[in-house]
């Protein structure tokens, strides 16, 4: 609980991820995705409720295994790759709200992804929400100069041109205005943003931009470049100790 409202954390993780088979139960430095969401979970005095909302038994399982209850199963009608965080969230308040019988306040999805997350990072999401009063809050990076949408091109028929026209003016970097992606660490919703606007980026939605590495992981060579993060920072602290 946090300032007297009560906060449900939802862990999607469907079993039929098609870029990494089983995506959310593959080993990031010998713990499974899902599990790591667990550990995160377990260090929040925050948080009221944590579930998992999964179609994949051994997905529930390890969840459960790692202290995220998995008190039903996600539809299949809503268990395919076309279907949006939306669904997902309002189905498990629902079934959650139901099974509890309380109402939850706040809704915080925590992508299984996003491994580099910390507790501090989704307290920070929480108090901003409370603080500023959004209807929602999301964490997310500062995206590099290089990917800024000016400097993308498109290829039509074998022709090279600019995604943006105005990408042709611009000379040097330090032109380009900052803007930022998801990293997938911690969304935090009002359930009124969820169930009355029907929205993840509800009317009002402040952006909670985090320093450092963040990395949403869709490939192999993303679990590769979070498994070297990890090293470093572990080698870091113990070469300060």
């Amino acid at each position: 609980m946090i300032d007297g409202k009560l906060v449900l954390a939802v862990v999607p993780a469907r079993g039929g991820s098609k870029g990494i088979r089983l995506k959310n139960l593959r080993l990031v430095q010998g713990v499974p995705m899902v599990a790591r969401v667990g550990d995160c979970v377990k260090a929040m005095v925050e948080i009221d409720r944590a579930v998992v909302s999964t179609d994949h038994e051994e997905i529930a399982m390890v969840a459960e295994a790692a202290g995220i209850a998995a008190p039903f199963r996600r539809p299949k009608a809503i268990s395919g790759d076309r279907i949006g965080d939306i669904d997902v969230l309002r189905h498990a308040l629902a079934e959650m709200e139901r099974i509890d019988a309380r109402t939850y306040d706040i809704v915080l999805m925590l992508q299984p992804t996003s491994p580099l997350r910390r507790p501090e990072h989704v307290t920070a999401s929480l108090e901003m929400l409370i603080e500023g009063d959004w209807d929602a809050v999301w964490t997310v990076s500062e995206t590099d100069p290089k990917a800024h949408p000016l400097k993308q091109l498109t290829i039509t028929e074998g022709r090279l041109d600019y995604w943006d026209k105005r990408g042709a003016g611009i000379i040097a970097r330090q032109e380009l205005a900052p803007v930022y992606h998801r990293n997938g660490v911690a969304y935090a919703l009002t359930r009124r943003c969820l169930t009355e606007q029907n929205a993840i980026l509800g009317a009002r939605t402040g952006a909670l931009v985090l320093a450092g590495d963040h990395i949403s992981i869709d490939t192999e060579w993303d679990i590769e470049l979070v498994e070297f993060i990890l090293a470093h920072q572990a080698a870091m602290v113990k070469k300060r100790q």
